[in-house]
């Protein structure tokens, strides 16, 4: 599943996963390692960042990965020359502070970069058995959606691009009481 995305499904509702789209990075005998897409850190990064980012990448909008470790650094680039293990083509996964900052000193018009503080975690067979039970959809995963998508109406616009219930689901409002 390494590559693809995930989706809530629409049973996590009241979760912290309610409407999040991931990207699984690994997914092995061992377990699956995500990061979450579509949650932005609010406030703004220069307040709430739980890292010391050099001035360059202050200003750049962290991601919430997921609830497990939230002091954990990870993000995701992309580049026409990566040098790294790759996610999906082009897009590679760091954990180091130092390599981005070594990634973002060389030009490339092709460079795209995702900060994110946590990341979610399965143990071996736990995402598989949720997948099977449908609390996950699984989406292919690509550059403009990872990268380019608004990530505010990320998890809505993918639905509406599945099936006729997907798309209901995608309409209806966050709380359901407000229907």
């Amino acid at each position: 599943m390494r590559g693809k995305l995930i989706l809530d499904g629409g049973s996590l509702a009241g979760s912290f996963f309610h409407r999040s789209v991931l990207l699984i990075c690994q997914h092995d005998e061992e377990g699956a390692f995500g990061l979450i897409l579509n949650r932005p850190l609010s406030p703004p990064p220069a307040t709430a960042s739980p890292f010391k980012l050099p001035n360059s990448l202050k200003n750049h909008s962290i991601f919430v990965g997921g609830p497990v470790q939230p002091g954990a650094l990870s993000f995701l680039m992309t580049d026409a020359f990566i040098d790294a293990q790759e996610i999906l083509p082009g897009i590679a996964l760091g954990h180091h502070l130092e390599d981005l900052e070594e990634w973002c000193q060389h030009y490339s018009p092709q460079k795209s970069f995702r900060l994110f503080s946590g990341y979610a975690g399965w143990s071996s067979g736990q995402l598989d058995n949720e997948v099977s039970k449908g609390a996950w959809l699984i989406h292919p995963g690509n550059k403009e959606l990872i990268f380019d998508h608004p990530p505010q109406s990320l998890w809505r616009d993918i639905m509406s691009q599945m099936g006729w219930e997907e798309r209901l689901q995608a309409r209806a409002p966050d709380d359901l009481s407000e229907n």
